[in-house]
């Protein structure tokens, strides 16, 4: 980065915006783990929520109404109040000065709009300067771009076929209570309510996330395949399929990746271990390897069953595992946040 984003000080004016969801509270947490210098907090939201109090180390706050809230001398807003929330107010917030990290789908593919990992791309952020405005990437693609760039600074990657995994929790709090409220009604014998996903989740498998498209595949894995690109600045041929399973937290993703040149397990194992934000845990024999269970609650990337693909040239398979809503979300944006006032 050629300068500075924002002035050096002391604390920074910080608003988090949609406070009281799911991500928006795990955003204030990791802003107090990771103890980001702030000067002023202000927790912001629907008007639903605003007069609710939060705390934030040890100090209640207020949240306040998104829709009067004014956002002048706020240095930096992190978003997390969904498209057509952030399509209305992200503007008005970058108008008064304020840099905005928005984890909607509303700004991904604008060509005008950063959309960045930090681990991977942070160079984009200087696409913010003029606009303000950055896009935090679909949650399954963080976790996959994470693995995927150190491999493909290596030797670069031509095509990738990702399947994923995905909690419920990226659908949301009410998408948890039906997981768990249908699990208690199969475990009575009794009938099960749905009404947040198109089939029931408890103890099923839904190959179906977002709306579906035109060409078959749903927005959830176009989203993967087009922020990829993206992201990564390469024309990487990506196909997806992403499935919905009965899991709290915690995306896991089957990967399977062709290089332009020669590339095997032990070498993508060696790459891995020394990448950025990545945790390899692979040792078959032991039967060690990353599942949500255990990625949950924590920061890296986790990646195991690293492995040849004898049925291609070039190819090998990677199983990737990431908590959805820290690193697929908020913690993304935090990151992002550091360096803008770095």
């Amino acid at each position: 980065m050629s300068e500075r984003f924002i002035e050096q000080k002391d604390g920074y004016n910080v608003a988090v915006v949609g406070a009281t969801g799911a991500v928006g509270a795990t955003m204030l947490e990791i802003l107090a783990e990771r103890d980001f210098p702030i000067a002023e907090l202000t927790p912001v939201a629907s008007s639903r929520s605003a007069g609710s109090a939060i705390t934030f180390k040890g100090k209640e706050y207020i949240v306040q109404d998104l829709a009067t809230f004014d956002p002048s001398g706020v240095d930096i807003a992190l978003f997390s109040a969904g498209g057509s929330t952030s399509k209305e107010h992200a503007p008005r917030f970058a108008a008064a000065g304020c840099y905005v990290v928005d984890n909607s789908s509303a700004w991904r593919m604008d060509e005008e709009i950063a959309l960045v990992v930090p681990e991977v791309n942070p160079e984009a952020l200087e696409m913010a300067r003029d606009n303000k405005i950055i896009a935090n990437p679909n949650c399954s693609t963080i976790q996959m771009v994470v693995a995927l760039n150190p491999l493909h600074d290596a030797v670069p990657i031509e095509r990738v076929v990702v399947s994923t995994y995905q909690a419920v929790s990226g659908a949301g709090g009410k998408a948890m209570e039906e997981l768990a409220k249908q699990t208690g009604q199969l475990l009575n014998a009794q009938s099960v309510d749905v009404n947040v996903f198109p089939a029931r989740i408890a103890f099923n498998v839904i190959p179906h996330i977002d709306v579906f498209m035109d060409d078959g595949y749903t927005k959830e894995e176009r989203k993967m395949m087009d922020e990829t690109c993206k992201i990564m600045g390469a024309d990487i041929a990506v196909t997806a399929t992403t499935a919905r399973v009965p899991v709290f937290y915690g995306h896991s993703e089957s990967v399977n990746i062709t290089f332009g040149g020669p590339m095997n397990a032990e070498t993508a194992r060696s790459v891995l271990a020394d990448a950025d934000g990545v945790c390899v845990v692979d040792d078959p024999s032991g039967e060690d390897y990353p599942m949500p269970s255990e990625a949950a609650g924590t920061d890296p990337v986790w990646v195991g069953r690293i492995r040849d693909d004898g049925s291609y040239p070039n190819s090998l398979h990677l199983w990737i595992v990431a908590d959805n809503v820290r690193k697929g979300a908020a913690l993304n944006a935090v990151q992002i946040a550091e360096i803008l006032i770095r």
